[in-house]
């Protein structure tokens, strides 16, 4: 997959696109993906994804305290590269940009410098000012100039359509299993490895603390997980907690996330890690002391050990 970050002098062959801000790159958006590669085979051009970044709301400074994205760039880029699209076009978002309108938009982007020619939309696409433009508006500007329009059904699982905000839902009610399920692969978070007060070393569990990434990133709920830790290049599996650690720090209330790497012991201080989130194990909960605590960890490993075993 080829990205371009400048539009200005794009070489790309019967180009067959689709625009969206792809949060989470997503079955259903999958869907759309696919569909789009098989139409650029079809009329012998190349799938193009279109998106901007950074999120109109964090240049707006609109309702940041609500925003939660289950992306970065980089983990769009990512995911995005997986689905095998040719072309990942980024448009920055800034306040003049905003300005456009729909009809702009499409005359300056999409016809004069991207040359489209197939236009691919989800069910439920809505773009532009406001997010006032949706299929019936652009089906006039592609008899206007001249491309074609293919609009495609939600896509269904479990007899639900898949959007993003219910991934966001699923994550944030602690419904691992249906986020995971909606997203077609494990749900991540990366975070860079920072010094925290090492208890868990004093009863057998040392910890990486994670520090938390942009504060839109969505967080799954409170609680402790089975996960999947990336670095360096190697896998390891590892339970995490999420929440603010009552036993230890009755007090504080303050939200930390920490991962106990199995069979792992090195240092790791400002190196950045990968969680997969695999399964909820349980809701955090305070004990009565570290003792308990140990005893319930012990358990937990023990679950999340034949869970990685089957």
């Amino acid at each position: 997959m080829i990205i371009h970050n400048n539009i200005e002098d794009l070489n790309i062959e019967n180009p067959v696109l689709t625009i969206g801000v792809f949060d989470g790159v997503h079955q259903g958006h999958l869907s759309i993906l696919n569909r789009l590669k098989t139409l650029a085979k079809k009329n012998n051009g190349e799938s193009v994804v279109l998106t901007l970044w950074p999120h109109p709301r964090i240049v707006l400074n609109k309702d940041l305290e609500s925003l939660r994205l289950l992306n970065n760039i980089d983990e769009k880029k990512f995911l995005l590269s997986r689905t095998g699209v040719d072309h990942l076009i980024i448009i920055p978002f800034t306040k003049e940009f905003s300005q456009l309108n729909a009809c702009e938009f499409i005359e300056e982007y999409l016809v004069k410098k991207i040359h489209v020619k197939h236009l691919v939309v989800g069910y439920n696409h809505q773009f532009g000012k406001d997010r006032k433009a949706g299929y019936e508006f652009l089906k006039e500007c592609s008899d206007k100039f001249g491309f074609e329009i293919e609009k495609l059904d939600a896509k269904l699982v479990n007899d639900e359509s898949v959007s993003s905000t219910k991934i966001r839902e699923f994550l944030v009610n602690g419904e691992l299993e249906m986020a995971n399920n909606y997203l077609g692969y494990e749900y991540f978070v990366s975070g860079n490895v920072v010094e925290g007060n090492k208890i868990g070393r004093t009863i057998g569990f040392p910890t990486a603390n994670i520090e938390f990434p942009e504060p839109w990133k969505q967080i799954p709920k409170d609680g402790v997980y089975a996960v999947r830790v990336m670095l360096n290049n190697s896998q390891y599996i590892g339970m995490l907690n999420i929440g603010t650690r009552p036993t230890v720090e009755p007090v504080l209330k303050i939200k930390n996330m920490e991962v106990h790497i199995f069979n792992f012991d090195d240092k790791i201080y400002n190196q950045t890690v990968t969680l997969s989130f695999v399964k909820r194990i349980r809701d955090e909960k305070k004990f009565a002391g570290l003792n308990e605590l140990k005893v319930q960890l012990h358990k937990d490993k023990e679950q999340i050990q034949r869970l990685f075993d089957k």
